[in-house]
């Protein structure tokens, strides 16, 4: 008898959910994920830089942005804003392109923001990917960069309070 796999197991095996908890309120946690001088201080995994970038937030808009990695390679993020309620949720496009222009495979990202008395949980999902190895590459990749981000965001939360 041959054997059978659950769709939703192999579903749930491309799909990424990271949770967070940020002392600080989500308008701010909004605000640093949608504004473009605050995108480039904290974007991408740790010890890479945003080069350089364009970001339309609106739905429609599109969104791009070159990170160089410590060992000097550069890094092409794009896609498209599909929905953004304020300061709810964020669901948006994200490809890799290479040098040459051409685009990797494409997935959805849906940030919520959530209120928690102050503070902000915030849910990011990622989906379908190609392959279990796909996403744990882009796991290692967020969570770097939800590390930036929370060092930024306290940071930036002391500056807005002063």
């Amino acid at each position: 008898m041959a054997a059978t796999t659950d769709a939703a197991t192999v579903t749930a095996e491309r799909e990424l959910v990271i949770t967070r908890v940020f002392d600080a309120p989500r308008r701010l946690v909004f605000k640093a994920w949608t504004a473009p001088e605050h995108l480039v201080l904290w974007w991408g995994p740790r010890g890479f830089a945003t080069i350089s970038g364009r970001i339309d937030v609106r739905p429609g808009g599109a969104w791009f942005r070159v990170m160089r990695a410590p060992d000097g390679s550069e890094h092409r993020k794009r896609g498209i804003y599909r929905e953004i309620v304020e300061p709810e949720r964020l669901v948006f496009t994200y490809q890799t392109e290479d040098a040459e222009g051409n685009s990797g495979p494409e997935t959805l990202v849906t940030v919520t923001f959530a209120d928690l008395d102050g503070k902000t949980r915030l849910t990011l999902h990622q989906a379908l990917f190609e392959s279990v190895a796909a996403r744990e590459l882009h796991r290692g990749g967020w969570t770097g960069c939800l590390e930036r981000f929370a060092e930024y965001l306290a940071d930036a939360w002391v500056n807005a309070a002063a």
